[in-house]
Parts: structure tokens; sequence; C-alpha cells
């Protein structure tokens, strides 16, 4: 488990099955081989939020009224709504470890070096990306503040850096609005330091927006009928994370890219090439996606969900060559993604070590399918590491 300098131990969630691809990310099967309707989860009522009334207008203190004395100030506000200490908020629901094992010896774990942002306004900054966070505000509060991209006070301050985040903000951890918020802030904050902070678009940003908008409806998986509001639960979804959600959350989540190329660094969130069905460019992939979003369609959008859930695509004997496809059609040297542990590329969770099985330990991103893809998914979930890293790597 990794710590932040001066954190108390953090109570992790354990980990999810989505990191096996789920029926509804696989090929359709035959009506008689499909499984029995999961039962639709009805969704937790939205209470309203609180509305403090205001002084009175033109309300005056008499001339010759003592003035009360001061109350306390109070408590700092925590960096984006930060859980405080060990407590979790209500309806936090950790989930089973029951994932597989994926033994591979064909990935290469990477050190980074950390390098300070250049000075010079007329050139880029540096160029850091960040793995998965899900829901694990305090984790990236302090992996941003090692690599100096944020203060004490969880405040921009690296100048003209540029920071993208590969996805998947909320689920599985305590306080998945609070990231969305810090992620929204830091972007205003580095836009007018001269730098950027810019999100893409994960699966789990989909399976948010559907279990909003969508709840119970029922949706055709390719393998019998689900919802969106079942497949979010199952999937690690938090109840205060949807009582706190605002439209202007979802309005963000929706207008995020799923595909961006930054200096010869091709960046996505799931490690698929199902990106190739929304378009043969960039652009194309983008604005293909946020019409999607647009015409908010049960379906169309749970297609989408369903084609962004699957996963190690670049793994296997044909992963060289399906990394080099969606190079050779959008561009860049390697592609940078999120959304599959690092852990499980490894196949370092769930041995047989009984006892002496201490847990996955990562220490940065993992290079592999012949050089040409990083993962950066360290795991947060499963105490591993929430990395941000500045690229390009340092080999």
């Amino acid at each position: 488990m990794t710590q932040g300098a001066g954190q108390e131990p953090v109570v992790r969630t354990a980990t999810l099955r989505d990191f096996r691809v789920p029926p509804y990310a696989q090929t359709p099967v035959p009506p008689e081989a499909q499984a029995a309707p999961p039962s639709p989860v009805p969704p937790s009522p939205v209470p309203p939020p609180p509305v403090e009334p205001g002084p009175p207008a033109g309300a005056a203190a008499p001339p010759a009224a003592v003035p009360p004395p001061a109350p306390a100030a109070p408590p700092a506000p925590h960096p984006g709504n930060a859980v405080v200490g060990d407590e979790q908020p209500d309806g936090y629901t950790p989930t089973e470890r029951d994932l597989p094992v994926i033994r591979r010896g064909d990935t290469v774990q990477v050190r980074t070096v950390t390098e300070p942002a250049p000075g010079s306004e007329d050139s880029p900054g540096p160029l850091y990306v960040v793995g998965d966070v899900h829901g694990y505000l305090d984790e990236l509060l302090a992996a941003l503040a090692e690599q100096g991209l944020v203060d004490a006070d969880g405040k921009w301050a690296a100048g003209n850096a540029r920071l993208w985040f590969l996805g998947d903000f909320t689920d599985r951890g305590p306080d998945g609005i609070g990231v969305i918020d810090l992620v929204m802030r830091l972007s205003a904050e580095a836009a007018a330091a001269g730098g950027y902070c810019k999100a893409l678009m994960g699966n789990h940003e989909l399976l948010l927006i559907g279990a909003k908008r969508f709840a119970d409806t029922p949706v055709n998986s390719g393998a019998g009928t689900a919802t969106f509001q079942a497949a979010w639960l199952l999937n690690g979804g938090q109840k205060a994370d949807m009582e706190r959600l605002q439209d202007v959350h979802l309005q963000w989540m929706s207008r995020l890219d799923a595909v961006v190329e930054q200096d010869g660094h091709l960046l996505l969130h799931s490690d698929t090439t199902a990106y190739l069905d929304y378009g043969s460019t960039i652009e194309d992939v983008n604005d293909t996606i946020t019409a999607i979003l647009t015409r908010n369609d049960a379906d169309e959008c749970w297609d989408l969900f369903r084609k962004l859930t699957k996963r190690f695509a670049f793994r296997d004997e044909g992963g060289p060559q399906a990394v080099r496809e969606l190079l050779s059609t959008y561009g860049g040297q390697r592609v940078v993604h999120g959304h599959s542990p690092i852990p499980y590329l490894l196949g370092e969770v769930g041995g047989e070590g009984g006892e002496e099985d201490s847990g996955p330990v990562i220490n940065g991103p993992h290079v592999y399918a012949d050089g040409l893809a990083i993962a950066m998914d360290g795991g947060v979930t499963m105490a591993g590491k929430l990395l941000v890293v500045q690229l390009p790597l340092h080999d």
C-alpha cells in the first residue's frame, strides 16, 4: 500500500469484478445461451440539497448594540471535499476481491524521474499523466504534490505544466465527486497560470452518466437484458457520489474527449481497439462519442460503455500489432492507457504465496507490447499506487 507523506493508513475498498471482460463487453451469444436477465436495482432517491436562508434585506444592527463575540473560525475546507481521516461517507460499499490472475512476463516496470518545470513561457511546459483515481482523493492529492503539481493546500503550483487525467474518477473509492471537483478546479487554476489540466473519458464516466440518466431502464446488453443502474452498483458505484452528483458534473463528463495525441503519445483510457469503431481520426472519435451522449439513447450509450469496457488488447501475442493499428490511424509513437491494473498485467495479485503474499508492489508505469504501450493504472483500488508521472519516461 502506498501512503502519501504524513498520511494515516487508508482503508481501501477491495477490487471489482470488472477487470475481467464482463458479459456485456463480450461478443453476443446466441439466444439459447443467454443468461437470465439480472434483476434491476431501483435507484436511490436523491435528496434535494439544503438551502440556507440569507439575512433579511436591509437589516442593520442598532447603533448602541454591542456586537456579539465572533464565532470560532470554521476548520479549513479539505481540498476537493476529501473525506477526512478514516471516516467513510454514508453509503460507501467496498466490493469483493475475486479477480483472475493474469501471469505475464512481457511487461517492464519503469521508475520515473521527476524534473522541475521549465520557466520559459514561450515553450510548452512538461507533460504529466494520471492513471485511474476511482474516488481516492487523498492519494491523488499526495501524488500530485509529490510531483510538485499542487501545493499543500491542493492549489495548482506547476505554472505552465500540462496535466492529463486518463479517466475513471469515480466508483469503488470514497470520494469520486470530490475528485471531479478537484480536477475541474485545477483546470481553471492551471489555465490561469499558463498551463492546463485536462481529462479523458473513462468507462466509469460513461457508467455514472448512464446510471443517472437511464437508471433501471432495460438495455440490450448482447448477453441478455441489463440496466445501467445494476451495472453501476456491480462496478462499485457509491451512494454518496450519486447523492452529490450535480448537472455541472454530468455536463463536464459528457464533454470529455476520448482520445488525444500529445508529444508523440496517444492518450486514451482503455486498452482496446474499439476506438476504431468511432472514427478514423482523433477528431472523428471525439465528435462521434460526444454526439452519442448528446442523443441520450440508452441502448446507444450502453453499446459505447460496453465497447470501452473491453481490455487487454495489447497484452497477448497480437498486442503489438493492435497498438500499431491505433498508432497508424491516430498518430503517435506510443499508446498510454489506464483501465487495466498493472498488478493484473504482471500477475502480482491473487497468487499462491499464502501468508507471504503481501500484495502488489507498484513503483511506476509499465511498458509492454514491444515497448509500444504504457500502462498507467497502478491498482489504487487494490492497495497499489495511484500513478502521476512525467512523459516521456526515463527508462
